[in-house]
């Protein structure tokens, strides 16, 4: 297995690893001992957020590594109950606490919020704010959809460096994609492999014919094929495990590559959206983000 890995070039020079390690729903408990068999492997891209509840983790295994700080590319979030301009510096001051650091090279907004898009603007003049302190190395969003990025565009002044947003064969947000592409952002994938729902057919991409019939032809699982779509398709991924293993099985991707018909076999596996972000029940979602 090869430890090393190409960059995506972001859209202000810095560059980030095509490959990145999530640890969405990993419990804290176990984060830190995921994120040092990561950075074991190769991982060299660490994404969490303050609403997972496990930024102390990532830190501690940053610390435990002993790789120099400028070898992790380190992305964290920041939740809608600390949105507004001055809650968003805040929200930086406790998530660089929790990660033991001063400078975070990504920190994204995690989702827009369309009944108080005020409030998001502001949080994203903070980030710009951060950002030109040098406290910030890049900043970003998450599950933005194109209306959303067009007003942002419009009233803040740096173009975000990428919109974190569901993608896998099922659901491809190919309009969204484009929107990102034509304006410079790039898009990051979460849930990269489509574990994370049973879809209309009773499956998931792990298990749909098309794609383990490409792996098998590869010597690859189901979850290497979707990642080299990924990577091949110029989208950055964000798989995540807890098992060692699977760990490194996925960063084990850049040995082999999807022929332009394996591609298109698995763009054809479309299904439509599974979360639509401007639909979310805000009022069910308001999480206290801890100060330590």
């Amino acid at each position: 297995m090869t430890t090393t890995q190409p960059h995506f070039t972001l859209n202000n020079g810095v560059t980030l690893p095509q490959i990145g390690f999530g640890v969405y729903q990993t419990p804290p408990e176990e984060t830190m001992v995921a994120v040092q068999a990561a950075l074991e492997v190769g991982y060299r891209h660490i994404d969490t957020a303050a609403a997972y509840g496990n930024e102390k983790g990532v830190g501690e295994a940053l610390r435990r590594s002993g790789l120099d700080r400028s070898d992790v590319f380190v992305e964290t979030k920041v939740w809608v109950t600390d949105y507004g301009y001055n809650e968003t510096l805040h929200a930086f001051e406790k998530a660089s606490a929790k990660l033991g650091l001063d400078q975070i090279d990504l920190l994204i907004l995690h989702q827009a919020n369309p009944t108080e898009f005020d409030k998001t603007i502001a949080s994203y003049k903070a980030l710009e704010t951060l950002l030109a302190d040098g406290k910030l190395r890049a900043i970003g969003v998450s599950n933005f959809l194109p209306v959303r990025l067009e007003r942002l565009l419009n009233e803040t002044e740096v173009v975000p460096t990428v919109n974190q947003i569901e993608v896998h064969p099922y659901t491809q947000q190919r309009e969204l994609q484009d929107f990102n592409r034509a304006h410079g952002i790039l898009t990051q994938a979460w849930s990269p492999i489509g574990g994370l729902r049973t879809y209309s057919n009773g499956d998931t991409p792990l298990t749909n014919p098309t794609i383990v019939a490409i792996g098998e032809a590869h010597g690859k699982s189901p979850a290497q094929v979707m990642l080299r779509w990924h990577i091949q398709e110029g989208r950055q991924v964000i798989p995540k495990s807890v098992k060692p293993a699977r760990i490194a099985e996925n960063f084990d991707v850049f040995d082999f590559e999807l022929s332009g018909d394996e591609l298109a076999a698995i763009d054809a596996l479309e299904q439509g959206m599974t979360m639509v972000p401007d639909e979310l029940d805000f009022n069910t979602l308001v999480i206290d983000i801890p100060e330590a």
